[in-house]
């Protein structure tokens, strides 16, 4: 499984990975899970829809992207 470098696909990941879901999440399942499929490589999925696809991300996009949002480099739309 190979993703090109910045990119994030829909992929139906392989069942038994172990899903972590962030310690500030309240529960309600309105949050995302993340789960390490091999070296490089992570998977994010919708809480609300655990058996739903997945987007699989480089782990460089992935702190990239974490990153943004921490300093708030990304613009609320609406």
């Amino acid at each position: 499984m190979s993703v090109p470098s910045g990119h994030a696909r829909p992929r139906t990941v392989r069942p038994g990975l172990r899903w972590r879901r962030s310690s500030r999440s309240t529960g309600m399942n309105n949050c995302v899970e993340t789960a390490r499929i091999g070296p490089g490589l992570l998977a994010v999925r919708d809480s609300k829809n655990t058996a739903g696809p997945a987007l699989l991300f480089t782990s460089a996009a992935w702190t990239s992207f974490v990153g943004g949002l921490a300093d708030h480099r990304f613009t609320k739309v609406g």
